[in-house]
């Protein structure tokens, strides 16, 4: 897939290993119209205290034992029939190791986007977006971003780390970022001006204080409205959630929502053309009982939900995004 010896694992011997999200069928490649489940266990390695997202595929469909498919608030319908989705299994990376394993994630998620599919990545930590961003930026030059998080992530620098994926997403070009939102920043900080820098960049943002003010319903609405008909890539990060629901994530940062007002939020955002999503830094060596891991399996069903209701909305007749 790279000039690296970096690529897909063979789907039949990640499978063994570790099953798939949901029972979904394994596959080795994707095909029009459907949901691509990819495991991108990257993380830099630099966290003072927190390594374990590399970690968070293997959990994330381990814990999917717990999760049901069908989700009425969206669509009493199972996503998988008409194998509509399938497991791609994980992208062979080395954690920390950046650039080839960024260079194997863009290859092996430009693979899904040129097969007219759409990818839902499951990381790895803050960083693997980025990857994600630049081969759905080749195919959709109008992309936007929702990005929801409790930190933008779009702090000032210019080389790859947790923090500043989005900031490089924005240099790169890869987002219109006057269409795109950071939503549900908060709580400590150790950066000064991170959020005049975010919006130095162009991107619309929402602080957590905001969403709690406003209410989630009215939230939705405003980024619905903005965005329109565009097509959009979803990136959420666990840490969103309160460490009370979700311990095992990269950051904890108190002061989130509860679980019911983050799917509010979700559930707002249902008739978007999601043309990708990504679900990060969980991390398996801090969760509690596998808690964060199973509501990140929740996250995804819901995602699926929206993507194909999304596909539905905006591409009736189930051909390519034109």
């Amino acid at each position: 897939m790279t000039d690296s010896n970096y690529s897909a694992q063979p789907a039949a011997q990640a499978r063994m290993r570790q099953g798939t999200f949901l029972g979904v069928p394994p596959a080795t490649r994707a095909t029009t119209g459907q949901i691509a489940i990819m495991g991108l266990p990257f993380d830099c390695g630099t966290h003072a205290t927190r390594i374990g997202s590399r970690q968070g595929p293997a959990a994330f469909r381990a814990m999917s034992s717990e999760v049901r498919p069908l989700y009425p608030p969206l669509a009493d319908a199972d996503p998988r029939e008409g194998r509509r989705v399938v497991d791609l299994g994980d992208v062979d990376v080395v954690a920390s190791d950046i650039g080839p394993s960024m260079a194997a994630m863009e290859a092996a998620v430009a693979e899904v986007v040129n097969a007219d599919a759409v990818p839902l990545c499951v990381g790895g930590d803050g960083t693997v977006t980025l990857p994600v961003l630049r081969a759905l930026a080749r195919r959709y030059p109008d992309l936007t971003l929702i990005h929801i998080d409790a930190h933008t992530d779009s702090y000032p620098g210019e080389s790859l780390n947790t923090s500043t994926t989005f900031t490089l997403a924005a240099l790169e070009g890869l987002v219109d970022t006057k269409h795109s939102f950071h939503i549900g920043a908060r709580g400590t900080m150790s950066v000064a001006g991170a959020y005049d820098h975010t919006r130095s960049l162009g991107f619309r943002m929402i602080t957590g204080d905001e969403v709690r003010k406003r209410g989630a319903e009215a939230i939705a609405a405003e980024i619905c409205q903005t965005i329109g008909a565009r097509p959009v890539h979803l990136s959420f990060d666990m840490d969103y959630f309160d460490p009370s629901a979700a311990p095992g994530v990269a950051t904890p940062t108190w002061g989130g929502p509860p679980v019911a007002e983050v799917f509010d939020l979700l559930h707002g955002l249902n008739g978007l053309d999601f043309v990708g999503v990504d679900i990060n830094t969980l991390s398996p060596p801090h969760d509690t009982q596998g808690m964060a891991a199973m509501l990140a399996g929740h996250v995804a069903v819901i995602a699926m939900h929206l993507v194909q209701l999304g596909q539905a909305a905006h591409h009736p007749n189930g051909g390519p995004r034109l």
